[in-house]
């Protein structure tokens, strides 16, 4: 439940038009509140009705109707304001500015001296009061750390200010550091800033009243989003139900063709096997008449049987077509087809297709041993930086080092598909991306496809990969790389992953040794000195 003082804040309670607390609040049908005198002005200084927050339109003016608890809210919130004035509080510590001249129990200063630089009592103001050299003296009222209005350089009060310089000085910075300038007396700078203020007061309200329509302006499109959210989602899942219950049709109708099919072919196959096998009986006793008439003597009945017993029934077995049916398998091959259209549907959509690289993120460790000797690794492996003033000669070399400010992971990749994301961010400089391990790492022959680099770079405020010279336009801030590798498509991809959108891809490589990501944060120059940084995958779920 909210507690009273956060329903009586005053932020909760303010008249959009006004910009005070609501004077007989009444609500229009968009739901928004105005005091409705208020209201009735705007609506009159206009020739269209509309609400001043959403600037939803009306044919005709609404009926207004009092909004009896905002009205009551405003009504106690107004009482506890006048209660808090009316009532004196206890001081706070912090504000509090204490005699300088009291020696024990310290009284509270009444006014401050700025000749003197000191905070006095009732009592110990007394002499600036009455002694004549005093009370040309400028006071005001108590102020801490007076040694702050001090001008550091000249231990004098600041009691000038440097139009040019626009600081605060004293009489003897004019003959020094602001010789020249024009400085004019605290107050006379005073008297012209301060005759500014309703006009700095009207230009802060309508400051306000520009962003208080903003803010209604984002809250409708965020009403709308959700909306069309909520209609987006409802459509999606009808029409993902309407394809799995297709599907589901479809499924069965096809297995009970392949069914019915099995059945006609069993049923065609028994019967072609109970013929066999009736024919195999029948030859087998023709074979058997024939062997016991061949050891007859009896030459009229032998030549008078064998003629009709030597002839089989059929001269070669029945043809049956008991094969597949390819009218299944083509379906089959539709179906296929159609699976993989649909995963290609659905990795155009930006979050599903991050969500799903993500899933082949992998975890790397930046390589000392690779490392050229003005880099520096973290301890953890994750960052990289690059130190101007290290010698050379203090980093021992191998062949795996290179010879430039260039650095590999531990890990490499012979098959399958990898992802990993590094932070750019505050760099003007840099290239990231994958390299063969046979990469040529002492002498400079370029970063290019053909030299083994599949990468995507910074240079000279373009974006640009190793396989295209052409500039990138990117329309947001690039802070965290995304690199998407598959070794067996041959394709190596580069994403935004803050906003989820592609930048680049080199298609069409025939990766045939291991890969390495790579990483060259490139020298410290202009303001080059942020690191890479390999940062953690977000998980999927």
């Amino acid at each position: 439940m909210a507690s009273a003082s956060s329903l009586l804040s005053e932020e909760r309670l303010l008249c959009s038009i006004c910009l005070d607390v609501f004077t007989d609040p009444v609500s229009i049908v968009c739901g928004h509140n105005f005091c409705s005198s208020c209201l009735h002005t705007y609506w009159d200084s206009g020739d269209t009705c509309q609400c001043p927050m959403c600037k939803r339109e009306f044919s005709t003016r609404p009926e207004l109707q009092v909004n009896t608890v905002m009205s009551e809210l405003a009504d106690e919130f107004k009482k506890l304001v006048q209660v808090r004035a009316s009532t004196p509080g206890p001081q706070l510590p912090a504000v509090d500015v204490l005699c300088d001249f009291c020696s024990e129990l310290k009284e509270k200063a009444v006014k401050s001296c700025l000749t003197c630089l000191t905070s006095f009592c009732e009592s110990h103001l007394e002499p600036h009061r009455r002694v004549a050299v005093l009370k040309g003296h400028t006071l005001l009222e108590p102020v801490k750390n007076l040694d702050d209005r001090m001008c550091e350089t000249h231990n004098k009060m600041t009691e000038l200010y440097c139009l040019k310089e626009q600081a605060f000085i004293c009489v003897l910075c004019l003959k020094a550091d602001h010789k020249g300038h024009k400085a004019v007396p605290l107050e006379e700078q005073y008297e012209k800033v301060a005759a500014t203020k309703d006009k700095a007061q009207a230009n802060m309200q309508k400051l306000i009243q520009k962003r208080i329509e903003k803010i209604a302006e984002v809250e409708k499109l965020l009403d709308v989003s959700w909306v069309d959210s909520e209609k987006e989602e409802q459509a999606t899942v009808q029409v993902f139900t309407e394809l799995i219950q297709s599907i589901q049709t479809s499924q069965a109708e096809l297995v009970e063709a392949i069914q019915q099919r099995h059945r006609g072919i069993k049923q065609k196959g028994e019967e072609f096997l109970k013929e066999l096998r009736r024919e195999v009986t029948e030859l087998k006793s023709r074979s058997s008449q024939l062997e016991h008439l061949s050891q007859s003597q009896d030459h009229y009945r032998f030549l008078q049987s064998f003629q009709t017993l030597s002839k089989p029934p059929h001269e070669s077995c029945p043809d049956t077509d008991l094969g597949p049916d390819l009218s299944f398998q083509a379906t089959r091959g539709h179906l296929t087809r159609l699976k993989q259209r649909v995963e290609e549907m659905m990795e155009e959509i930006p979050e599903i297709r991050l969500k799903r690289m993500r899933e082949h993120a992998v975890d790397l460790t930046l390589d000392p041993d690779t490392a050229n000797y003005l880099l520096v690794i973290s301890e953890d492996g994750k960052q990289v930086t690059v130190e101007d003033n290290i010698e050379k000669d203090k980093v021992k070399d191998n062949p795996k080092r290179f010879a430039y400010c260039q650095v590999l992971a531990k890990e490499g990749f012979m098959t399958g598909k990898f992802y990993f994301e590094v932070q750019v961010k505050g760099k003007i400089g840099w290239f990231v991306g994958v390299v063969r391990e046979s990469v040529e790492r002492k002498s400079w022959r370029g970063r290019s496809v053909e030299d083994g680099y599949w990468c995507i770079g910074l240079v000279e405020g373009k974006y640009l990969t190793t396989a295209d010279l052409k500039p990138i336009i990117l329309i947001e801030e690039l802070q965290k790389l995304g690199v998407f590798v598959d070794y067996n498509k041959g394709e190596v991809s580069f994403y935004n992953a803050d906003s989820k959108s592609l930048i680049g891809c080199i298609t069409g490589c025939c990766f045939t040794e291991k890969l390495y990501p790579y990483f060259y944060p490139q020298l410290n120059y202009n303001g080059n000195s942020a690191p890479l940084i390999i940062t953690p995958v977000p998980q999927t779920h």
